[in-house]
């Protein structure tokens, strides 16, 4: 009798063994059916992640001119409250821009209502930190603005950029205007800015960023040129003993200001130098100027100097406002 409970018992335990066998078969069906939708979705959605980053590259068109989608990507950025006073707060901020992280001081005067913002571009080697006597100047103005740390502080290589933009990669000074379009972009996300009133000045290297940004992006409100020019790269094709590659000519005129001249209008250009600046001739300034079209305005500063200084302020001031106050 033992034995045949034993029996009995691996009969049944055989029995009903395929019985629950044979139910978790469609629900194996299910969850493997489930797993391999997830995993066409992850397919599908990298492919069309890939898609939008490819719709967000950069592009030179055939005359030349860079161009970067209108719609860029939400600005990502932190940022911290270094001071805190009666007349304004200092923030310093890092926000992402193509392959790199870009660093930042931002001053916001204390107002009951949102103000007009002014990105500040410096010089090759210039520093955020080395701009904040502007900054401060700006906060006397009423104004908010933004410095930010360019890519390689504002150092070009010009070879080593044809260079990649030969190999259809992206220059480093294309990078560079993008990171002036994200900046903007940034400022725009302070509640105390306003975001239909942002102006851009560059200084010097800085200034043929702002000029070409400002080109790029119609909604900037104005450009303001501290001791910059253009590099006449038409003269420059035209006087080359050599013909020039299609290639070559599209790259340069990409990075030179003066291709982006002619879409600023209605908006205003202004540019102020120092009549004897050894570092960028005031003849390459006004050369680069009387390429652009009206609404402009040119203002040649006695002394010797390059970049920002107390003289200018007074020209500074009454085109600022008078680019703001434009409708």
């Amino acid at each position: 009798m033992a034995k045949k409970r034993k029996i009995n018992t691996t009969t049944k335990t055989q029995q009903i063994q395929p019985q629950n066998t044979d139910k978790d078969i469609p629900l194996r069906k299910i969850i493997i059916g489930i797993g391999c939708l997830l995993i066409l979705t992850g397919v599908v959605w990298i492919i069309f992640s890939n898609t939008q980053a490819d719709e967000q590259e950069w592009a030179v068109d055939e005359q030349g001119i860079l161009s970067y989608p209108a719609d860029r990507t939400e600005p990502v950025f932190e940022s911290r409250i270094d001071e805190y006073n009666s007349e304004f707060t200092l923030e310093y901020l890092n926000y992402s821009s193509r392959d790199a992280t870009i660093s930042a001081a931002v001053r916001i005067p204390n107002s009951s209502v949102p103000v007009p913002g002014v990105l500040i571009l410096p010089g090759a080697t210039v520093t955020k930190e080395g701009e904040q006597g502007l900054a401060l100047e700006l906060i006397e103005m009423g104004y908010a603005s933004m410095v930010i740390d360019q890519r390689n502080l504002g150092v070009v290589d010009v070879q080593h950029d044809e260079e990649l933009f030969d190999a259809g990669e992206e220059p480093v000074e294309h990078k560079m205007v993008f990171d002036a379009l994200m900046a903007v972009d940034v400022m725009r996300q302070y509640p105390k800015i306003n975001p239909q009133n942002i102006a851009i000045i560059g200084i010097s290297n800085g200034g043929r960023f702002a000029i070409t940004a400002a080109g790029i992006d119609p909604s900037i409100k104005g450009v303001i040129g501290i001791s910059t020019s253009g590099y006449n790269t038409e003269s420059i094709i035209s006087n080359s003993p050599n013909p020039l590659s299609e290639t070559r000519i599209r790259f340069l005129r990409s990075i030179d200001p003066e291709s982006y001249l002619d879409k600023l209008a209605p908006r205003k250009l202004v540019m102020i130098h120092m009549e004897h600046d050894s570092i960028i001739s005031v003849y390459m300034a006004k050369t680069t100027y009387d390429k652009a079209e009206e609404p402009k305005a040119f203002y040649p500063i006695e002394g010797t100097g390059h970049g920002y200084n107390s003289a200018m302020r007074p020209h500074l001031e009454d085109e600022l406002e008078q680019i703001f106050n434009t409708i």
